[in-house]
């Protein structure tokens, strides 16, 4: 218990280990495969119509005005990580599987994650409302930009489907149940927010539904078979490298624009943070076949490297404020 702790290792993260491990061991086949591939489409939609009722119109309207702050951690979101995917994939085509280098380049094009970027923030002490409205902004904008960073960057590489149908079936799927959400949100939006702690395992439910469906249809198309132990490490060090490297060019260029700490502080998390959520259920509509397990799992592995390194980073800026709001002994 003492060594999770000092890892971090959440108990999400486990079930995502779990979920691999039962998709590995009894993956879903034939006809049942199709049944759950319908089931985890109807379990998105659910998903993004409640994050639509859980944003508050009131948080939208406090962030949209810092311009600056946004269009900065856009620039981190949707232009730093795809050149960074770039620089790194001549080398990730050497040392890993075709899939798990195709999913560096879908990691890098991904959206905001939206709760921990908000959650980070907050403990270190940045400004809140601005990245509530960032972290928003970059999710929705993600349903256009990530299947056209994706076709510049990748081509038709993994059976990518058309950009366009991508984009309609995003739109259809994630978009108008989040739009439907959020303009019942005043005859839903109390109901929502007092379960607020129950519907968390709702948005966790879903994500280790599509990761089980994936990763089945991808054991089934011999994932483990073709994938060495060697491509699953160089995984997790391409995924510490780029979240590294991010955090150093993000923090340096918000220092450098002027931004204030608590500014900076939701820049840096933001802008360097890539959604889960998000990314499983776009890559369910964007990826066909048994590809589409090898390139969600560097997704997976960032998310964790992300916690830990987020975890750490927020309690400095936090301890780094509590002494500047120290007061000065005489």
């Amino acid at each position: 218990m003492n060594l999770l702790k000092r890892l971090r290792i959440d108990t999400f993260t486990l079930c995502l280990l779990g979920t691999v491990l039962l998709a590995s061991l009894l993956p879903v086949r034939g006809t049942a495969a199709g049944w759950m591939d319908d089931i985890t489409d109807v379990a998105i939609a659910a998903l993004f119509f409640l994050h639509g009722a859980r944003l508050s119109r009131e948080a939208i309207v406090a962030g949209m005005t810092h311009w600056r702050l946004h269009l900065t951690i856009l620039a981190c979101t949707f232009v730093l990580f795809p050149l960074l995917g770039l620089l790194v994939h001549p080398l990730a085509v050497h040392l890993l599987t075709p899939g798990l280098a195709l999913g560096l380049l879908f990691l890098c094009a991904l959206p905001s994650t939206v709760q921990s970027s908000i959650a980070f923030t907050s403990m270190a002490g940045g400004n809140v409302p601005a990245a509530v409205c960032a972290a928003s902004a970059s999710s929705l904008l993600g349903v256009f930009l990530t299947p056209a960073i994706m076709t510049l960057l990748a081509g038709t590489q993994g059976q990518m489907a058309d950009p366009l149908q991508a984009m309609f079936k995003i739109l259809l799927q994630l978009l108008v149940p989040f739009v439907a959400g959020h303009l019942l949100r005043p005859l839903i939006g109390g109901w929502v927010e007092r379960r607020r702690a129950v519907l968390k395992y709702t948005d966790q439910g879903t994500i280790l539904l599509v990761v089980y469906t994936a990763f089945s249809a991808a054991v089934v198309e011999g994932l483990w078979q073709h994938t060495p132990l060697l491509a699953l490490l160089g995984v997790v060090g391409f995924a510490a490298a780029l979240l590294g490297v991010a955090m150093a060019l993000i923090t340096l260029l918000a220092r450098r624009l002027g931004f204030a700490r608590s500014d900076e502080i939701a820049i840096v998390f933001c802008g360097s943070k890539k959604s889960l959520a998000t990314g499983v259920p776009m890559a369910k509509v964007m990826f066909a076949g048994g590809a589409l397990g090898a390139i969600v799992l560097p997704v997976m592995i960032y998310h964790q490297v992300q916690l830990i390194t987020c975890a750490v980073v927020a309690q400095r800026y936090a301890r780094g404020k509590a002494r500047t709001d120290a007061p000065i002994a005489d």
